[in-house]
């Protein structure tokens, strides 16, 4: 397998970082509780729904990295690293990641959650490779807004394209593994689609299409067809 790309939240992760990372900021004191709280469950109820408005979304959620101290960003990103994301990550991803490196494909974390969130992430599960929204940055300070296209729905497609030309990458040889609707853009575009602990409007596709689909198991810890 020359090229395996993986979606990060709900597939990876047993939870969504970009969902996660408000809420950490709330028990922080980062941001005000009733305003954001209901505002963050508003916008992940919508993804899930597939009606998210994705620039209503993204000022919303890159407007705490312009007004907060990048230290104190960075403090709370390593915290929230140990505190939330690490107990995410469903136990058979490290061994699933470790057979694609032995087959020498090519790793790449797909994501819309914001780069700030989830380099740091990319990172921890050892995957070389990030596409994801990139939150704006002026003389070393955020803005406030998404860089280029956000990597959501179609953009997802758009942002793989341009970086597999920049790394002489193709779709010929390609896996994509995702649990959400919204990526079907991207799992169309490959040449092997897998729907992980799917959504039931992606399993409904999957099972239409014929594709692979794959469920967790967390009683063994592995992944079952």
């Amino acid at each position: 397998m020359a090229l395996a790309l993986f979606d990060l939240d709900n597939t990876l992760l047993a939870g969504d970082s970009d969902y996660a990372w408000g809420q950490f900021l709330i028990g922080a004191g980062a941001v005000d509780r009733a305003r954001y709280e209901h505002a963050n469950t508003r916008f992940y109820e919508d993804y899930k729904a597939g009606t998210l408005d994705i620039a209503e979304f993204l000022a919303f959620a890159l407007e705490p990295l312009c007004r907060l101290p990048r230290p104190q960003l960075l403090t709370w990103r390593a915290r929230f690293l140990e505190e939330c994301v690490r107990p995410m990550i469903k136990p058979w991803v490290a061994p699933l990641l470790q057979r694609y490196r032995a087959k020498g494909a090519t790793l790449a974390l797909v994501t819309a959650t914001n780069d700030f969130v989830t380099a740091p992430i990319a990172e921890l599960l050892g995957i070389p490779h990030l596409i994801a929204t990139v939150a704006e940055q002026r003389d070393g300070r955020f803005t406030g807004r998404p860089h280029g296209v956000p990597c959501f729905r179609e953009g997802k497609v758009t942002r793989v394209r341009s970086w597999m030309t920049d790394h002489g990458l193709t779709f010929t040889d390609s896996v994509f593994y995702s649990d959400s609707h919204n990526d079907l853009p991207l799992l169309e575009a490959v040449s092997r689609p897998v729907a992980v602990d799917p959504d039931a409007t992606l399993l409904a596709a999957a099972e239409e299409r014929g594709w692979e689909i794959l469920r967790s198991d967390p009683s063994r810890e592995a992944l079952f067809a």
